[in-house]
């Protein structure tokens, strides 16, 4: 095989990726992911107003999905769409991201991050779909501890269960700050908007980029605590870092502002959908 022809190959590969079949995929990856956001703040919601019962997590959103007529098919509909999230950033791993600078490293390894999270959710969803409940249902809390405790067994296990949650500490910042300052312009479509839906996909990005960083920020926070106490149980995923929120001294109202902001990430997760540049 001479230079040109792994050349051509090359650019055909690119241009593949680049092509309508990856557009779609990233499209319904988003709306995906919409769909789950969206119901993690209604259940957020729920519990705001006094539904205990609910689970404001991932596994909970799938349960409600399965609930509704012709859940299934939405299960999978939703499980397809985040492999096709997934695939995307695995596009933009191997060939860049949109945009002068999607050949970046930087950008490069933040999509590889990406991928591994998406690929890791559409096997729960999908399984889940199948039957197997546990996978994709099971708790966010138990699972973070079992993690954790995991974790902390492991030589040095304390300042990795440390650096973790600074890890993603940094995360929820990063993602909070990005929002406020609607960096994600950049990447949409803004010429496609009429004004007055330009306003509105800034109410759904801010306020869901702000509330949606909040949670990963405050979820980070109680895995460096269980780090400094040798505690795996203080570790929480997104259903006990959500409900903390009440027990602050905004009481449930600051649980109502964040899972309010959730349904709004939810609804900026549709518009990206349909005016991200892919």
């Amino acid at each position: 095989m001479n230079a040109s022809t792994t050349r051509t190959g090359g650019v055909q590969a690119r241009r593949a990726a680049q092509g309508p079949v990856t557009e779609y995929a990233a499209r319904a990856g988003l709306a995906a992911r919409g769909v789950i956001y969206l119901l993690v703040g209604v259940l957020a919601l729920q519990i705001a107003f006094g539904d205990s019962g609910k689970q404001a997590d991932r596994g909970g959103a799938l349960a409600e999905i399965a609930q509704k007529p012709f859940g299934a098919v939405l299960l999978w509909a939703v499980g397809l769409g985040l492999v096709g999230m997934a695939l995307w950033r695995l596009s933009e791993v191997v060939f860049g991201a949109a945009g002068a600078d999607g050949g970046d490293v930087k950008k490069r390894l933040t999509a590889a991050a990406r991928c591994v999270f998406y690929s890791f959710v559409a096997y729960s969803v999908l399984s889940f779909a199948v039957g197997s409940r546990g996978s994709g249902s099971g708790s966010s809390d138990r699972q973070s501890q079992d993690v954790t405790a995991k974790a902390l067994g492991l030589p040095a296990g304390q300042w990795i269960v440390g650096a973790a949650g600074a890890g993603i500490v940094a995360a929820g910042l990063w993602i909070g700050t990005r929002a406020v300052l609607r960096k994600y312009h950049k990447k949409m479509k803004l010429g496609e908007m009429s004004a007055r839906t330009r306003r509105l996909v800034d109410v759904t990005g801010v306020g869901g980029g702000a509330a949606r960083g909040l949670v990963f920020a405050v979820a980070g926070g109680f895995a460096i605590r269980a780090a400094v106490e040798f505690e795996p149980d203080k570790a929480k995923g997104m259903d006990n870092t959500i409900r903390s929120f009440a027990d602050t001294p905004a009481g449930p109202w600051l649980l109502v502002c964040v899972a309010a902001g959730l349904v709004l990430f939810g609804l900026f997760s549709f518009a990206m959908a349909r005016w991200r540049r892919v």
